[in-house]
Order: C-alpha cells, then structure tokens, then sequence
C-alpha cells in the first residue's frame, strides 16, 4: 500500500516505527481507542444519516469489523499483560477537525465527515503497513498486515461513499484541501511512538 494508492500527501517520519517499535505496549493502548472511536464514527454516521440507504448498507458492516478489530487489539493487550488504561488526546485528529464544516450547508457538513473518515482510515493504514514491516514480533507483523489491508477497504468505502451522494468533482476538491491541511499537520506534528496518529 503506498502513498500513492492512498492519496496522502506526505509519508510518516521514518522514526516513527522505531520509536513506536519501542514502545509497542503504549502503540497497542492507543490503537484500541482508535479502533473504538472507528466504530463511534460509523455508528454516528448511520444515526445522523438513517435516510442514506446506501451509508446504512455499507458502514454496518465497518462497524462491526471495527469493534472486531478493538477486541483483537484488547486481545494482544492482554498477552502482554497491559491493562488499556485511559483515553489519550488525540492531536492529529483535533486538528484535523479544526478546518471541518460543522455548520451550515447539510451536503457540506455531510461531506467533510465522510472525507475525515477516509483521511483518517488511510493514514492509519499506512502506519499499519510500517509496522507490518518493521516490528521485529512477527506474530505482530502479521496482525499488522492484516488490519492494513483493512483500512485499506475502509479507506475507498468513505471515498466511495462521498462519490455515490455528492458530484465527484465537489469531492475531489475538497479531498485535495484536506489532504494539503493533512500534511501540514503531518509537518507540524513530532513523532511519537506512543500514538497510532
């Protein structure tokens, strides 16, 4: 999966999965959340939008294979014997949210959401393959790989989505504003290996 397929505009620094290879058990902590907030996002999504047949049809699925991929992560928590702790902050995603449309036209707000989504499943993917690739657990590698591929899915079914209610062309501009803010984000951001973003 490269930077390419994803549309991401700049890759991960790459001592990122050092670090995090380093401290895998504060990785895998973060992880769960994120897979938690995932399914949280989905489920928003269908409850917000109950009318969108087609959202209703695809994100139920992401739902449950989100919240099956919190419990795999609880899973390798646990034979490490790492209770999961709180919630962390997550940076990347607030900023990612400061230049959303939250308010105002409907198609707008329904649209960022959507993009957001996708931006945010396709930078976690890549993160995924780097540890696939990197860690030297190899059962972790394979878990790794696993969920990247994934994501990937992920990843086109909110771009897909966004497609199928909105003019293309409305949803490429827009995806290419973000993913400019999401490499600043990315510029700005110090890596640190105790977060999946």
């Amino acid at each position: 999966m490269s930077l390419t397929t994803l549309g991401l505009e700049l890759p991960t620094d790459p001592r990122w999965a050092d670090i995090a290879g380093m401290q895998i058990g504060e990785i895998l902590i973060d992880h769960a959340y994120c897979e938690q907030k995932a399914a949280s996002a989905c489920i928003s999504l269908i409850v917000h939008f109950p009318a969108r047949a087609k959202l209703v049809e695809m994100l139920t699925p992401i739902v449950s294979e989100e919240w099956g991929h919190f419990q795999r992560v609880l899973k390798e928590l646990k034979k490490r014997d790492i209770p999961l702790g709180r919630q962390r902050k997550d940076a990347y995603v607030g900023r990612l949210r400061e230049v959303l449309h939250t308010k105002g036209n409907g198609n707008d707000v329904f649209l960022d959401r959507l993009l957001v989504c996708a931006l945010i499943e396709a930078r976690s993917c890549e993160r995924f393959k780097l540890l696939s690739e990197q860690l030297t657990d190899e059962s972790l590698q394979k878990f790794y790989r696993e969920l990247m591929i994934s994501e990937a899915g992920h990843y086109r079914c909110f771009l897909e989505l966004a497609e199928y209610y909105l003019p293309k062309a409305v949803v490429r501009d827009r995806w290419k504003e973000l993913l400019v803010h999401e490499a600043e984000i990315m510029k700005s951001l110090e890596p640190r290996g105790d977060r999946i973003h």
